[in-house]
Parts: C-alpha cells; structure tokens; sequence
C-alpha cells in the first residue's frame, strides 16, 4: 500500500519529480518558463506550507504541496504523478491529504492553477469540489490557464 509522506521542498526524490513535472509540461505545451511558471523549491518552504509524496517500495510516485499565498488562503502547487504510476488513485491520495491539512493549518480556501490541455487533473479537481475562478496572480492573462478554488470548513463547523 503506498504510503502518504510529508517531506521537505528540498528533499533530492521531491525536486526530482518536481523536474520531471516541468519537463512533461514544457514538452506538453511547447513552451519555455514564459508560460510554465518557474519551479523553485524554495517558493514551497515557510509558514503555513505543506509537501506531501506518496511512496512505495522505496520510490516517491507522486507529490504535491501547500503554499501560503494570503492569511486565510493557500495554493495547490506541484500536483505530479509519475506516468507510470498513473491510474491508481495517487493524485487523490495527495489531493485529499492537501485538503486535510488545509482545513488543520486554518485556510478557509484553497486555490490553484492547471492548463486546459491536462484534462486528468482537471477532473481530479472538479471532481474534488474545485471551481473555477478567474485567474489570480502569476497566471492572469495567460492563455490556457485555468483557476480554480475550493472553500474550506473547518472540521466541526456547519457548511453555510
């Protein structure tokens, strides 16, 4: 059974897959940091932040994070699944334990971005409750991107 993680931004098998994020995206959309926003490590460490990877047999399969981009709201960074380990429920695993520890940290909304040519994530998202938004940040006026977020309640206290 694959085991959920949390891990350190830096931790070499993390900024592995994390490369190989980038270079599967760059191939996916022919593109260049222009439009791939920029990977650095170190935008993941700090306050209010989370990594979490799934691993099995020694081997980090998939990974995914939190950063604090305001007092009440965090940003999904960094969703990957290795290709083939695809299909198993990994990007879910990652996803419900981000949104788990959202909701621990105190976040009353989670945000995040994914380009319209990843209709897998794009489904995992939606699926998982995310709603378009229009893009923030980084990613406004960039074509091909879509924004989402999800509203967080805290355990206990009644949905309004």
């Amino acid at each position: 059974m694959p085991a959920l993680l949390d891990l350190s931004p830096d931790h070499p098998h993390v900024i592995d897959l994390m490369n190989a994020q980038q270079r599967e995206l760059r191939a996916l959309y022919q593109d260049t940091d222009e439009r791939t926003e920029p990977f650095d490590p170190a935008v993941l460490s700090g306050g209010g932040g989370a990594l979490l990877a799934v691993e099995e047999g020694g081997a980090l399969l998939a990974c995914g994070a939190l950063k604090r981009i305001g007092p009440d709201t965090a940003e999904v960074k960094r969703m990957y699944t290795l290709p083939e380990a695809r299909g198993r429920g990994l990007g879910r695993q990652i996803l419900t334990g981000l949104i788990e520890r959202g909701r621990a940290l105190g976040f009353r909304r989670l945000v995040l971005e994914t380009g319209e040519l990843q209709a897998e994530a794009i489904h995992l998202y939606e699926s998982a409750g995310f709603r378009r938004i229009p893009n923030y940040g980084y990613y406004v006026g960039v074509e091909g991107s879509l924004c989402y977020e999800l509203p967080l309640e805290s355990p206990g206290r009644a949905a309004r």
